[in-house]
């Protein structure tokens, strides 16, 4: 398996995110779905999270998922 098929792993801050391992995807901590590194713009620094959408991320943080 390449880089170009892999899931990365991320170090999530609050205004960006840095890659510790490469990859062109993470998953949706919610859904599962895979999220492109390009398309990345919802996480949890707190809880080292990525979600695929605004409404993950909200089911997510009010303990609905």
């Amino acid at each position: 398996m390449s880089s170009n098929d892999a899931v990365a792993k991320l170090l999530y801050g609050p205004n960006e995110f840095r890659v510790l391992k490469a990859g062109n995807h993470v998953l949706c901590a919610v859904t599962g779905e895979p999220i492109p590194l390009d398309e990345l713009r919802y996480w949890s620094a707190q809880r080292q999270e990525a979600y695929a959408s605004p409404e993950a991320a909200t089911k997510r943080l009010l303990g609905q998922a």
